[in-house]
């Protein structure tokens, strides 16, 4: 049984307790906020640090750092390796600090000088409270990092799980004590969101400490690992800086085309997130550690097997995960969001959105794995320049199809260019490594193709049979026809995939298999 089964499939229980507990929190939140003005300025507002957090912190300073410091641990040995860790902290504490500072007294200043009024307003004084996330969630990405490098992936990514708890906590805790209305209340739930980073990052360090690494401030001017992550870094940072600013730009070009269309679009987004996450995240997060120790040894055949491997899992999972989205993605919102201020309306424009999220679930959780191939070799200019094309691609097509489709336009533009973005780093990978191959995947398309088209007709059977007798308005009837149509479903995809021989799907059983033999080892025990 592969080891990168097994640990993908240890950051992916942590991630799907994570994903589950993101999706309470959003339940939550749209029974207390529904889909709205004061809903889209919260998710705006919060965009703002997630911005600067994936710029400094996950994506770009990860992938840089990561393969440095894996190539420390090989040649240069543990102390070395320490010290370099201590050094590129130091320097993300003093960017991070920094770039808080001027935030926070440039929206002091926005709100002292200039007269916003009403939602604009709203969204200054969220953005500013909320801030100082920023450098708990640099400092969360960091740690996370490390403890990956060192073989640890379960409790690192449990972390989120925490997040969520504190965030949900909020509404119920916090938020009834800034008043007893909405435009007032939603400023618990920024609290909320800085209690929950501050939170995530002091979960990490006792196991950071446990392998070794003892903070002291190092001076990161003139490092000389600082100047070779910020190499390696900066056309990663340009690549994020894109896609950051190309989320902003779409958000406010939804802001201002129509109310409910950002907080439409972002329930859609976080049930493509369940999937992304526990598949193709926790993929890409074994992967960049495994590859960079590969790459940093020159065991190329090895690398070329590992990235194959997890390549083959990935499209067998998101092939099912695509169909379950487009299928049931109306009664999967009206199960988890359709309560509280959150309408029957509200489900059917959110489910817009998925319907054309959906189709390039695939393509994103891909460009997260092919991008880490390219990482761990470490090429970070080739990924940031196909971003930066298709970035472009997505603007351009988000200003036609906003004011054409709304939430749907957003879906749509966001996975044309993501698809773009996977063939783009397919052709580059094959001239970067000429003897990477894709064995056996026509075959392995044409099984995939027919599972998930069956499992498609028996989820959509049995939802559209599930309304008609049970209804939608009862709790228990939703979950009856969800995890109803998902079981069928699933049954039947995984079936195919087996009778047909798919060594995905083979892997998968012997998994199950020996935790369950495990398992009763110990009870008989």
């Amino acid at each position: 049984m592969s080891r990168l089964l097994k640990s993908t499939g240890a950051v992916g229980a942590a991630t799907l307790i994570s994903r589950v507990l993101g999706f309470v929190r959003e339940a939550v939140y749209a029974g207390f906020m529904g889909v709205g003005p004061v809903a889209d300025a919260f998710y705006y507002a919060y965009s703002i640090p997630n911005l600067f957090r994936r710029l400094l912190g996950e994506g770009a300073l990860t992938a840089a750092f990561i393969p440095i410091f894996k190539e420390r641990e090989k040649t240069a040995g543990e102390a070395v390796m320490w010290d370099s860790a201590r050094a590129v902290f130091s320097a993300l504490l003093l960017l991070c600090g920094a770039v808080v500072v001027v935030a926070m007294i440039g929206l002091t200043g926005v709100l002292a000088w200039i007269p916003l009024g009403g939602q604009a307003e709203l969204i200054v004084r969220l953005m500013r409270l909320m801030f100082p996330y920023l450098l708990f969630v640099c400092m969360t990405a960091v740690f996370i990092g490390i403890l990956n490098a060192r073989g640890h992936f379960f409790m690192p990514a449990l972390g989120a799980s925490l997040l969520n708890v504190v965030m949900i906590a909020a509404v119920f805790l916090i938020a009834p004590g800034f008043g007893s209305h909405l435009d007032s209340q939603v400023f618990g739930l920024a609290v909320g969101v800085l209690l929950a980073g501050l939170v995530q990052a002091v979960f990490q360090y006792p196991a950071l400490h446990r392998e070794g690494f003892r903070f002291r401030w190092v001076n990161p001017i003139g490092n000389p690992t600082v100047k070779e992550v910020i190499q390696r870094m900066a056309p990663a940072t340009l690549g994020v800086a894109a896609y950051q600013f190309n989320v902003v730009l779409t958000q406010t070009l939804a802001v201002n085309e129509a109310k409910n269309i950002v907080s439409a679009f972002n329930y859609a987004v976080r049930l493509m997130e369940l999937p992304q996450g526990v598949v193709g995240v926790s993929l890409a997060t074994y992967l960049l550690a495994e590859l960079s120790g590969l790459a940093a040894e020159k065991k190329f055949p090895e690398f070329r097997a590992a990235l194959r491997e997890g390549l083959m899992q990935l499209v067998f999972i998101n092939t099912l995960a695509t169909v379950l989205l487009l299928v049931l993605a109306e009664p999967m919102i009206r199960l988890l969001f359709q309560h509280g201020k959150f309408t029957a309306e509200d489900t059917f424009l959110s489910a817009q959105a998925l319907w054309m999220l959906a189709p390039g679930l695939l393509a994103f959780s891909l460009n997260s794995i092919y991008s880490r191939a390219f990482y761990a070799l470490g090429d970070t200019k080739t990924p940031m320049r196909i971003s930066v094309v298709c970035l472009a691609v997505n603007v351009v097509l988000a200003f036609f199809l906003i004011p054409l489709f709304r939430q749907a336009g957003m879906g749509l533009a966001n996975t044309v260019s993501a698809v773009l973005n996977t063939a783009l780093l397919v052709f580059a990978l094959r001239r970067k490594l000429p003897k990477f191959t894709y064995e056996g995947l026509s075959s392995t398309v044409l099984v995939l193709g027919s599972a998930g088209l069956l499992a498609g007709v028996l989820a959509w059977g049995w939802s559209v049979a599930g309304q008609h007798w049970w209804g939608v308005e009862r709790y228990w009837a939703r979950g009856l026809t969800v995890f109803g149509a998902i079981g069928v479903a699933s049954g039947a995809y995984f079936g195919v995939c087996w009778w047909r021989g798919l060594t995905p799907a083979r892997e998968m059983v012997r998994l199950v298999r020996s935790r369950v033999g495990r398992g009763k080892l110990r009870a008989e025990s």
